[in-house]
């Protein structure tokens, strides 16, 4: 993660490809990309948490940090302040970010698939199954989201919770305060140093229809976010792919983005890309039959400044239309804003 003073990665950390990874220098993902066919063989997940047993589920237990008690960001992460973080390890060696979703579900990245330091509040367990949206696109990067169905369910601690993911119709307008979690380089090249602390960083959504011009109009499609400084100075990096950025709605944290690709770091007007989490609402609660994950409506207030927004090549915005009859007034709903395409930029998916 790009914009931290504090440790990174251990050397030698490899690209992730499936559920822990962030960026590279060429639209790569932020996990290098590594053949998938392999993620099925010794696949492990690190959960950072601890042991106090809660009996909770679904929105009554996600999203809350209990010892979250502080708003800071660009550097080290104190234990417990991101209980849902995952890390996804191959080998031993860290790969990708995930979230813990449910006893037994963690979400990451598709172009992923997973040992940092010891951590006291660490619980090891081993993948079940892996499944990849059927829609995957590694050329795009769109529909970059896997599940991970662990071998055993896990128990909540304060160290230890699932994230509220946002659910469908979510609306994060350009501006909302998000926080992004992971143990990727700190700068492009620049592995996070021991003790590969977790690290967590601080940025806004950028609007698609903004980050589409910024990035490439038709790399950013509907079902990915973009989140990011102009300015540059604060991103997701390699071996961040995978993991979670979210946003705090009322006393809980909803997941809207999947760390997914970017081109390079950091870089001055090329936000991160990630994959919009209410998007896929269905296909998540399609697979999952019990204990659902807790999905969480998020909403924005005003009006979304990126809906306005446009550059050469990019298709004019939908506007919002207003049905005048005899009667009351009545809007009609065309969807304020749209993002293009399907291409992708070509720099780096956050491995």
């Amino acid at each position: 993660m790009a914009g931290f003073s504090g440790p990174s990665e251990p050397a030698g950390n490899k690209p992730k490809r499936s559920v822990h990874n962030c960026c590279q220098d060429h639209y790569t993902s932020k996990l290098q990309q590594r053949d998938q066919r392999q993620r099925h063989r010794s696949a492990q997940t690190l959960l950072t948490g601890g042991v106090h047993r809660l009996h909770q589920t679904r929105v009554s237990v996600c999203g809350i940090t209990p010892l979250n008690t502080r708003i800071v960001g660009g550097e080290d992460a104190p234990p417990g302040s991101w209980p849902w973080q995952v890390s996804l390890q191959r080998f031993g060696s860290h790969i990708c970010g995930g979230s813990l979703i449910n006893r037994n579900w963690v979400m990451t990245a598709a172009h992923c698939f997973f040992r940092l330091g010891t951590n006291p509040n660490e619980v090891s367990t081993t993948v079940a199954r892996i499944i990849i949206h059927p829609n995957y696109n590694r050329e795009t990067n769109d529909n970059d989201i896997a599940l991970l169905r662990l071998s055993s369910p896990v128990e909540f601690t304060d160290f230890i919770r699932p994230v509220c993911l946002a659910a469908s119709g979510s609306v994060f307008n350009n501006g909302t305060d998000s926080w992004v979690t992971g143990w990727g380089t700190v700068q492009e090249g620049e592995p996070l140093p021991f003790p590969a602390t977790l690290q967590e960083v601080e940025v806004p959504v950028l609007g698609n229809r903004q980050c589409n011009c910024l990035n490439g109009v038709g790399t950013v499609t509907d079902n990915m976010i973009c989140a990011g400084l102009l300015a540059g100075g604060k991103d997701s990096c390699q071996g961040d792919s995978g993991g979670p950025m979210v946003s705090k709605q009322g006393p809980v944290w909803v997941q809207s983005g999947i760390v997914s690709f970017g081109f390079g770091c950091a870089r001055p007007n090329l936000p991160g890309v990630y994959s919009r989490v209410s998007s896929y609402q269905s296909w998540i609660d399609s697979l999952i039959d019990s204990d659902k994950p807790g999905f969480v409506r998020f909403t924005s207030n005003g009006m979304d400044a990126d809906s306005s927004f446009t550059c050469l090549g990019l298709p004019p915005p939908v506007i919002t239309a207003t049905a005048v009859t005899a009667g009351p007034t009545t809007t009609t709903d065309s969807s304020a804003s749209v993002s293009s395409a399907e291409c992708k930029s070509p720099d780096s998916n956050r491995l």
